[in-house]
């Protein structure tokens, strides 16, 4: 099954990252914060992460919309991380504040991660919620990237891009 691009912040005529918006801990009463910005042939997820006041987290998301990808098992994403863990996550129409999450560990060179939808765990608020709804992939709304765990101070995830590619099993 051929990839089908989602976001591509690596082309000629790059998506634009500034579309994106940071959701970040002040929302609780925190002062991380974080921006999605663009590279050089790629956009930049970084920030501060504090644990000052309660807080300690700090993430992104893609415009809301309809990205219905129901013919694939899986996305790619191609980054290079700073030695930290994040979190990739999606929502949808069906788990409402839940998100659907899994662990990356970017490398601090350039690589393509593959993330199953299988392995997505549903959170809400940074906990698990074992009798949330099913992932649905054809009702995604949007997607992002988080930092948490604790990992106080800055951060800096590139994106080259994100793609559904992922073939479903037979």
């Amino acid at each position: 099954m051929t990839a089908s691009p989602l976001f591509d912040f690596s082309s000629p005529a790059p998506d634009a990252p500034d579309d994106w918006r940071s959701v970040d801990d002040p929302v609780m009463g925190g002062v991380s914060e974080s921006e999605f910005v663009a590279g050089e042939d790629h956009a930049v997820f970084t920030g501060t992460v504090s644990l000052d006041r309660g807080g300690g987290f700090a993430s992104v998301r893609a415009p809301d919309g309809s990205y219905d990808l129901s013919g694939h098992a899986g996305l790619h994403l191609r980054l290079r991380g700073d030695g930290k863990h994040y979190w990739f996550t999606v929502y949808t129409e069906a788990g409402r504040s839940v998100s659907y999450r899994t662990s990356l560990a970017p490398p601090t060179e350039w690589t393509t991660l593959e993330v199953p939808f299988d392995t997505l765990t549903p959170y809400r608020r940074g906990t698990e919620v074992p009798d949330a709804p099913s992932f649905a992939p054809a009702q995604v709304r949007t997607m992002g990237f988080l930092i948490a765990d604790e990992q106080d101070g800055p951060f800096r995830l590139e994106v080259a891009w994100i793609r559904a590619g992922l073939a479903p099993s037979a």
